[in-house]
């Protein structure tokens, strides 16, 4: 591109202070700053944190209040789902019914902007589920400017043999979630924009096929090398070290990891930490006494961020067994620190760890993905682990820091400014490639440029 292009960014969740959906909003917005001349649209509770970390509010952003709708339906999901971090398919149901109030706002203060051309691209970053529709991509394209939605992700299925944990992860509205494809004003959003940014496959093959072709694969999840400065150690005398971060919730699966990872445990040649709190760690800690692991795990509840790597880089390998991530930003974290994975073979980590980079076990039953673990565990070589450990870490560095997402975006935005004629994606560990949409199952039809 000759000229940097002016893109106003929605992202009504973007936090520095925060994490998962709140940090990817603002991490991409700020790093989009190295591409475009960018102006971030947020909503009002992102103000203060926003200030704190040096934007100019008016020149940088615009923070929206949307209050009178979100805040009454955030405190009845509150009520609905038990406060604990589980039932996220009915928050999300909620904020299906409080976002568009949200975009509407945002077009009655930049509706006269965007139609006067002030701006050469529209791209709303966040919410990031697919489920969640608004006004504002008809307005926008109606005005004669592009809109770029995305990264979309969410609505993996839940594997058939974990419906127990579905149940306790009080996931009721999602047997019904496919609904959502019905929704009004689904397919009119869809058809006014210009390029769809999907985060995961599965999200890619959930877009009708009527707007595949508009449809480019990007993982959401990034990290900024000044926030993962340390590198995890080799293993000393042979003992591997492994650590699980994570809420400890159900369908994160840490209990596998103790029962698969205990026979070594109990012959001293691992140790385990967990970093993470939540409604299963009493349980946990209770498993782990029953199984005769408790002088070899080390349960640490929450810390804060620079603690996490500490005992992250204490070990080589993340243990991380969940069976229904969207997007896996934690594997992404600890690869970053030169961990290698070991995780199931199923929705975001699956297409983070390639080979080289970790290991993976196949999505089957509980019993299943215990053995399988246990005899991956039991076989690996540790010299083995610091080669895909520095892999990792390697591969991540190069493609997966925000300023390299960053870059990718901008060859989207270049697209839909008529300025290239195909739209890219970042697949390979060199080849930037076509995305020429994807078919049921999630497999692209992919032309290397």
């Amino acid at each position: 591109m000759t000229a940097r292009p002016r893109v106003l960014v929605i992202a009504e969740a973007a936090n520095p202070d925060w994490v998962s959906v709140p940090l990817v909003g603002w991490s991409l917005a700020q790093a989009l700053r190295d591409v475009a001349d960018v102006h971030l649209v947020t909503q009002v509770r992102n103000r203060d944190a926003i200030l704190r970390a040096g934007l100019v509010e008016g020149r940088d952003f615009t923070a929206i209040d949307s209050e009178s709708f979100s805040k009454p339906l955030w405190r009845l999901g509150t009520l609905l789902t038990g406060g604990k971090g589980k039932g996220w398919t009915t928050l999300q149901m909620l904020e299906v019914l409080a976002y568009p109030h949200f975009e509407r706002l945002v077009w009655r203060q930049f509706g006269a902007a965007i139609s006067a051309r002030q701006y050469d691209v529209v791209h709303r970053v966040t919410p990031l589920s697919p489920t969640i529709t608004g006004p504002l991509a008809a307005r926008v394209a109606g005005a004669g400017v592009p809109f770029v939605i995305g990264p979309l992700n969410g609505g993996v299925p839940w594997p058939a043999a974990f419906d127990a944990e579905r149940r306790r992860e009080r996931e009721w509205l999602s047997y019904v979630r496919g609904a959502y494809r019905a929704m009004p004003g689904r397919g009119r959003m869809l058809a006014a924009t210009r390029a769809i940014i999907a985060g995961s496959r599965h999200t890619a093959s959930e877009i009708p096929a009527a707007h595949q072709a508009r449809v480019v694969w990007l993982p959401e999840n990034a990290i900024d090398p000044a926030r993962f400065t340390k590198q995890a150690a080799p293993a000393a005398d042979g003992v591997l070290s492994a650590c699980f971060i994570g809420r400890l919730v159900p369908y994160k699966g840490c209990d596998m990891a103790l029962d698969a990872a205990a026979p070594l445990l109990r012959a001293g040649r691992m140790r385990f930490d967990v970093v993470g709190d939540g409604p299963e760690m009493a349980s946990l800690q209770a498993q782990a006494a029953a199984l005769g692991v408790t002088d070899a795990v080390t349960f640490h509840g929450w810390l804060p961020h620079a603690q996490v790597q500490d005992v992250a880089c204490r070990s080589q390998i993340l243990l991380f067994p969940s069976i229904r991530e969207f997007g896996g930003g934690v594997v992404l974290e600890a690869m970053a620190l030169g961990l290698a994975a070991v995780i199931v073979d199923y929705a975001g980590p699956g297409e983070l760890v390639t080979d080289g980079l970790g290991w993976k076990v196949p999505m089957t039953d509980r019993a299943g993905i215990v053995a399988a673990l246990a005899a991956l565990l039991g076989a690996l070589d540790p010299a083995e682990v610091d080669r895909r450990g520095a892999a990792a870490r390697a591969r991540v560095r190069a493609h997966f820091t925000w300023a390299a997402k960053a870059r990718q975006v901008a060859r989207v935005y270049a697209h839909v400014m008529g300025q290239t004629p195909a739209l890219p994606m970042f697949f390979s560990d060199n080849e930037p490639i076509i995305s020429t949409g994807f078919d049921a199952d999630g497999n692209g039809m992919d032309v290397a440029v």
